[in-house]
């Protein structure tokens, strides 16, 4: 069935029928505050919004290598999509199909039936999924850093592979478990092996038959460099501190197999690894494919300088999954930095084809790139000109991402905890269950006691 054009406006009565629909695909940091600006700047009888996600919150992603390390809890980065708006209404599922020329999208919640829902005007703000590559093992023993639950299972996953390096005396299931593999030398690769190799580092101290020695960390990058963001001279700093951290890093050169966590790479090391992180690169969103509307060469939605799909009225789109071009013969890279600046411009020009009037251009000149390398490290490029390294380039990631996560609230409890670091410790329990809680109930409902012990079914 066709969800009706004239549904009640989430606050407020009335017949709505010719008020006209803004649907957002996305409810992350573009999505989100693209709908709170239309909100803000929109009277409640110029235009009902909407805004499908499959997520009921916002992520704020540049602190996921954070979360993984156990600096900043999961929840004090997530933003939730209903408590951010009075008048936009929420629904949580997938949109699965796009078609653009009859203005409706076929959308799948979480439960219940699948529906169409009719719009007047879309904003494509989908995002971006990790980029895999057929490589044999990959789908099954790797994972990916896109997510806060991905996050925070790393954080789990590596102190339980110290855990089981601790409690055996098996010479293979230690080393196998003291082998982390991250591939993908881009800020999110970077970030991640630095935080977790900080994390394990910082670990060592209460495992008494583990030394940082043991450790083994290994970036991949297929690239002859990384962070290429903070350009070669800082990209080449943070290189040699990863290595003085005892990090193998292996340029040019790529992973061919991690079939049964045994890992291959090009230039023909082999060894079996408990932990792979794949951080090689994003694509678009899926939904992105499923609609009629103009790609680019890449698979991204085909924008102009006014954040409006080139070839069709009343479509619209920025972050991860547009490709918008910079005045340069270039586009705008999918950053957080972006994101913040593109949603006032593409609400703005939401309302311009909403009151027919004239749309504003998005520009922005590239104020740099931060990357955090663990505690007290980190790499840095401002303005083109100032190249950090080290402590203050760590001060300068921490303060540009205070000042870009949503909301006072949030900001103050990420603020909170960095504090709570300063006074304590690292905290080291890894609730390795929490990937699947169900499990303890499901053992004991299938298992017998013998002998005063209880014993799991096996099989």
């Amino acid at each position: 069935m066709t969800e009706s054009r004239n549904y009640r406006l989430v606050h407020g009565g009335g017949d709505d029928a010719e008020i006209p629909h803004v649907l957002i695909v996305g409810g992350g940091y573009l999505g989100m505050y693209t709908a709170m600006r239309l909100e803000k700047k929109l009277g409640a009888g110029e235009a009902r919004i909407t805004v499908v996600d499959p997520n009921s919150y916002m992520t704020y992603q540049p602190f996921l290598p954070e979360i993984a390390a156990g600096s900043i809890s999961p929840r004090n980065v997530v933003v939730p999509l209903r408590k951010a708006f009075k008048r936009v209404r929420v629904l949580n599922g997938y949109v699965v199909r796009i078609d653009h020329a009859d203005r409706k999208v076929d959308f799948a919640p979480h439960v219940g039936e699948p529906r169409s829902i009719a719009y007047d005007h879309i904003v494509m703000a989908a995002g971006a999924v990790s980029r895999t590559l057929p490589i044999p093992g990959l789908a099954e023993n790797g994972i990916g850093i896109k997510t806060v639950e991905e996050a925070a299972y790393l954080r789990n996953h590596v102190l339980e592979q110290l855990n089981i390096a601790d409690s055996t005396d098996d010479p293979e299931v230690r080393r196998k478990a003291l082998n982390f593999v991250f591939v993908g030398g881009g800020f999110a690769g970077a970030e991640a092996i630095a935080e977790l190799e900080d994390l394990a580092r910082d670990a060592t101290r209460i495992y008494p038959s583990i030394s940082v020695d043991d450790l083994h960390f290994y970036l991949i990058e297929a690239a002859d460099r990384i962070l290429p963001e903070v350009g070669t001279e800082v990209g080449e700093k943070a290189l040699n501190q990863l290595k003085r951290r005892g990090i193998d890093v292996r340029l040019s050169t790529f992973l061919e197999s991690a079939t049964d966590q045994r890992i291959k790479l090009s230039d023909g090391a082999e060894f079996d690894a408990g932990t792979l992180v794949w951080t090689a690169g994003v694509k678009p969103s899926p939904v992105v494919q499923a609609s009629d509307l103009p790609l680019g060469p890449k698979g991204h939605v085909d924008t102009n300088e006014f954040l409006m799909v080139n070839g069709v009225e009343n479509a619209f789109a920025g972050g991860d999954n547009a490709q918008v071009p910079d005045g340069n013969g270039g586009f705008y890279p999918p950053n957080a930095q972006n994101a913040v600046r593109q949603a006032p411009v593409l609400a703005g020009n939401v309302i311009a084809a909403l009151r027919g009037t004239e749309p504003t251009a998005y520009a922005h000149k590239n104020l740099g790139a931060v990357a955090g390398l663990g505690l007290h490290k980190g790499a840095a490029q401002l303005f083109g000109k100032i190249k950090l390294t080290g402590r203050l380039a760590w001060y300068a990631h921490r303060s540009y991402h205070l000042y870009a996560v949503p909301t006072f609230n949030r900001k103050m409890r990420v603020l909170a905890d960095w504090t709570l670091a300063l006074l304590f410790r690292r905290d080291f329990a890894a609730l390795s269950e929490m990937d699947e809680p169900r499990q303890a109930f499901e053992d004991a409902s299938s298992a017998k006691v013998e002998n005063g012990q209880l014993l799991r079914r096996v099989g």
